[in-house]
């Protein structure tokens, strides 16, 4: 009887830890995402992901099993629709997740709702620089995927490392979605304390005036771009053939959803123009997203394509595709089980929303591509790469150096070529040396006549230089008072004023 006592109490020690680890709760999710699949973020892309995840949690049988996930979907724009989806799924019960929206627009407005109900939301876009003021209207919102802010650091990282002073950002604006101009208003905020001009262009409204361009990038030293690929291909040639790719200016492009568009052939169009394209291209660095790899991944990316190809989407192409979307709303889902577990296990229900959101920032779990990396402002730290066209002949590119954002490092890889990233013959002014020989054993009219024609010659030198540095100098004018609208326009053009009115 004794021996039978103890067998029981083994029996209650090994099991109660294992009675304890699960929690069994009930998750409503709304998914606030567009239908249209010309978004790389729409959610015939980014469900078979976060379905994905759904089985993992239950497969692995672990803490996080007993979470039941109810996944509601709905479509929305990047205008009004998401408010209004969420204010009409929440007449009848409030969901106690949302994933999403990722538009600015259509984020701004719904994560202000979502945080006046104390309901987490978690967005794998919402990138701009506005959204980083969790204090009060977007308190509730974590960031899964790095911020503009984020990629701007890789800049401050290289202007620090190389010593530039400053830059032009060169901005497609489509008054729309406004992607690029959220993305360099990020690297315009981080570059504070340098020279920076900016210029916008407006494509739907204006032709592109390549001279214009032009005439700012060689006031400056680095020119950063965010544009549509033709734009930028049209910028590169313009630039060689006015043999500004020789050193004396540094060229970026950002393309961080989908690198593959501006790297390795970007350039080729299969016209008369891709041998010159190609050459310019050699000067143009890209940067984009670190890609880091685990065998899971392969996995996942492989059960995605699977998943939208049985789906059967006749109007996307490239839905199968894994991009930044499709893996951080796989692990907004991971990242919400951890932080739900341990609110609960220290007595907290799933509709404390704030505190669940705080158990998502200032921590480190692992990702379906690697170890994600929450600050404490709930955003995520990035990692990023720069790309560089390594073989001229061929037109290929290679990453030449990461920066890793949890330590803020800049670290060059065996590619990186320090040449490429020096600044030389900066427009260097070409000073007319005079003969100075005295002429002895010329007649003294030819010397009058030569004085003669010397002094006209002066003379009128003089009157068309004081007529071009008039000139000159009311265009600087001009220009100066431009730029000066638009670096007003752009600090003031900031997500709070443009959401405030939505």
């Amino acid at each position: 009887m004794p021996n039978f006592i103890s067998l029981c109490f083994y029996f209650l020690l090994v099991l109660k830890p294992a009675q304890t680890s699960t929690i069994t709760e009930d998750v409503e999710v709304l998914v606030i995402l567009p239908q249209n699949n010309s978004y790389l973020f729409s959610y015939p892309r980014v469900a078979p992901a976060i379905r994905y995840a759904q089985q993992r949690l239950r497969r692995d049988g672990g803490q996080y099993s007993g979470i039941n996930f109810t996944i509601q979907y709905e479509n929305s724009d990047c205008g009004n629709d998401a408010l209004f989806t969420l204010a009409d799924r929440s007449c009848e019960k409030k969901p106690d997740l949302v994933l999403g929206p990722v538009c600015e627009y259509a984020a701004a407005a719904a994560v202000r709702l979502a945080s006046h109900w104390n309901i987490p939301v978690i967005s794998a876009g919402a990138l701009a620089t506005g959204f980083n003021n969790k204090e009060t209207e977007y308190s509730h919102l974590t960031r899964i995927a790095p911020s503009y802010l984020k990629m701007a650091e890789t800049f401050t990282a290289m202007f620090q490392h190389f010593s530039w002073k400053g830059a032009l950002l060169v901005y497609e604006d489509d008054k729309e979605e406004r992607n690029c101009f959220f993305t360099l208003e990020g690297v315009f905020h981080v570059l504070g304390e340098f020279n920076i001009k900016i210029y916008p262009i407006h494509s739907k409204e204006d032709q592109l005036d390549t001279d214009d361009i032009l005439q700012n990038i060689h006031d400056t030293e680095v020119v950063i771009m965010c544009t549509g690929a033709d734009i930028i291909r049209e910028i590169m040639l313009a630039a060689h053939r006015r043999r500004l790719t020789n050193g004396s200016n540094i060229f970026f492009n950002v393309e961080l959803f989908n690198s593959s568009s501006y790297g390795n052939g970007s350039w080729k169009r299969g016209d008369k123009y891709d041998n010159e394209a190609r050459q310019a291209y050699a000067a143009l660095n890209t940067v984009t997203l670190l890609r880091t790899v685990k065998p899971e991944f392969e996995n996942f990316s492989m059960e995605v394509k699977q998943s939208i190809q049985k789906a059967g989407f006749h109007d996307c192409n490239d839905c199968g595709s894994i991009n930044m979307f499709v893996e951080g709303f796989h692990d907004a889902l991971l990242l919400y089980a951890i932080a739900l577990y341990e609110a609960m296990k220290n007595g907290y229900s799933k509709k404390d929303g704030a505190e669940i959101t705080s158990r998502m920032w200032n921590r480190t779990f692992e990702g379906i591509a690697g170890q994600v990396s929450m600050d404490v402002n709930g955003d995520r730290n990035g990692d990023f790469s720069l790309m560089s066209m390594t073989n001229v002949e061929a037109g290929t590119y290679e990453v030449v150096a990461n920066y890793y954002g949890v330590n803020r490092s800049f670290q060059v890889l065996p590619a990186f070529n320090i040449n490429h990233f020096t600044l030389r013959e900066r427009h260097k002014t070409h000073t007319e040396i005079l003969d100075k020989s005295c002429g002895l054993g010329v007649s003294a009219l030819t010397g009058i006549i030569v004085g003669a024609v010397l002094g006209t010659a002066m003379l009128m030198a003089f009157y068309f230089f004081r007529k071009n540095y008039r000139i000159t100098i009311e265009r600087r004018t001009q220009r100066e008072e431009c730029d000066i609208g638009k670096h007003r326009q752009l600090r003031e053009d900031s997500i709070r004023s443009n959401f405030s009115a939505a």
